[in-house]
């Protein structure tokens, strides 16, 4: 499915993470972002960690690495959103088995 939302915040990366969390239904916390060079040049590669928290305190980390840092910044997030989906539903079906 391709979903398209738009939001605004204190910066472009601020505001791909609220579009995305408005399209997951997921509003995991930020506990982490950082930028690091991966190549050197004009189209250089920046790097993109992240880290969120789920309700429960989990920490899922996602990586993603990009010339355009917005890009990368929400391939990054999306990675850590699908760890934290997965896990999620692997415990939730486990505590159903256990029913």
């Amino acid at each position: 499915n391709i979903a398209v939302d738009a939001a605004t915040g204190t910066g472009p990366v601020d505001a791909v993470y609220r579009a995305m969390n408005r399209i997951t239904g997921i509003s995991p916390e930020l506990t982490e972002f950082s930028v690091t060079s991966v190549t050197e040049g004009i189209d250089a590669q920046g790097e993109v960690t992240i880290r969120i928290e789920d309700e429960n305190k989990r920490t899922y980390t996602g990586r993603s690495a990009d010339t355009d840092i917005i890009v990368a910044s929400a391939r990054a997030y999306m990675n850590a959103l699908n760890r934290m989906i997965i896990v999620n539903r692997r415990t939730s079906e486990g505590q159903k088995a256990h029913s």
